[in-house]
């Protein structure tokens, strides 16, 4: 398979590893009384941690040739931005149907599929774009 096509679907699975991983979260932390906002902002971070060893180990891993350190935070910063649009689309949701079905499941997807094209060209050209000093040519 062609390195562009591997890598999309790669990153749409860990996307969807992603999706469950902040769901459940969330579900736990409205469970706990934490509330839809302030649980969110707990849940996008563990999906974040886990769509980074995710995405590090199988989707780019050509790309792997930085300190770990500088990775972790590229990947943080550039899902924080992807992360705004996410979490727009995530409070529309929630403040516009706030008796609709379902909502928790339907919020977090909206959110994520919004942030999820900017998170991937983030990753790609930033995040594990190959260092042209410490890859061989």
């Amino acid at each position: 398979m062609a390195e562009l096509p591997r890598q999309i679907l790669s990153f749409a699975v860990a996307g969807i590893v992603g999706f469950a991983v902040d769901l459940g979260v969330l579900l736990l932390a409205l469970h706990c009384g934490l509330g839809f906002f302030l649980g969110r902002s707990i849940s996008f971070l563990a999906a974040v941690l886990v769509t980074w060893q995710i995405n590090r180990h199988f989707t780019f891993e050509r790309g792997r040739d930085q300190e770990v350190q500088k990775e972790w935070w590229r990947y943080f910063a550039t899902m924080l931005l992807g992360g705004c649009f996410n979490y727009v689309v995530y409070s529309l949701v929630v403040l516009s149907f706030p008796k609709l079905w379902l909502l928790p499941a339907i919020a977090v997807a909206g959110g994520s599929l919004a942030g999820m094209s900017f998170n991937f060209v983030g990753a790609k050209l930033w995040v594990f774009k190959p260092d042209p000093i410490r890859s061989p040519k």
